[in-house]
């Protein structure tokens, strides 16, 4: 991992994209990483586009805005291609990660001209087949982990066994499932180009 990685999150509101970047952020600042976790609102409704955002270093960081010139992109909701432009601002040598079933030829078309590394991950039957129901935060987290590079897996597995234990005290039958959607999806995502 370079000194200084950013990330933005685009997602809807209630798909998790806020709450995967604050866990990333938490995650990384366990291995000793600087970072900063924080999400951008339009109107505060269910199914209206966020963006959220991540920094994280191996040093202090000073930048307090949002991020314009991401080094990667997360896509939760694969209906905002043809709606936002999640490429702006993304560096080439960087990467976006998409939540989707869609092929090459139809991502080629709504990515702009991007000719950066783009993966995918099919976070729906990811979260279905692990936890019974739509929750793509959890797969879309793993993803860019590995896509990043931000941490050893073993050490983000470990994190987030941790983290989950603490969220879901209550519920201890959700962390079995969650656990295995990121084992999952640490395997699944795949690159296209």
């Amino acid at each position: 991992m370079k000194d200084l990685v950013e990330i933005r999150w685009h997602g809807r509101g209630g798909q998790g994209a806020k709450t995967a970047s604050l866990l990333l952020a938490d995650a990384a600042f366990n291995t000793g990483k600087y970072i900063q976790g924080f999400p951008e609102y339009g109107p505060e409704r269910m199914g209206a586009p966020i963006t959220a955002y991540n920094r994280i270093s191996d040093t202090p960081i000073r930048i307090h805005s949002n991020i314009y010139e991401p080094d990667y992109v997360v896509v939760v909701d694969d209906t905002l291609l043809e709606s936002v432009d999640v490429t702006a601002g993304l560096k080439q040598d960087g990467a976006i990660v998409i939540n989707t079933t869609k092929g090459k030829d139809y991502l080629d078309k709504v990515l702009r001209g991007y000719k950066g590394s783009v993966y995918t991950i099919d976070a729906k039957k990811v979260s279905l087949e692990t936890l019974g129901k739509y929750f793509p935060n959890t797969p879309m987290l793993a993803a860019i982990v590995k896509v990043a590079s931000i941490m050893e897996e073993k050490d983000f597995l470990a994190d987030m066994k941790g983290s989950f234990g603490h969220k879901f005290a209550k519920k201890p039958e959700v962390i079995e499932g969650n656990m295995k959607a990121l084992e999952l999806a640490l395997k699944e995502v795949q690159k296209i180009q």
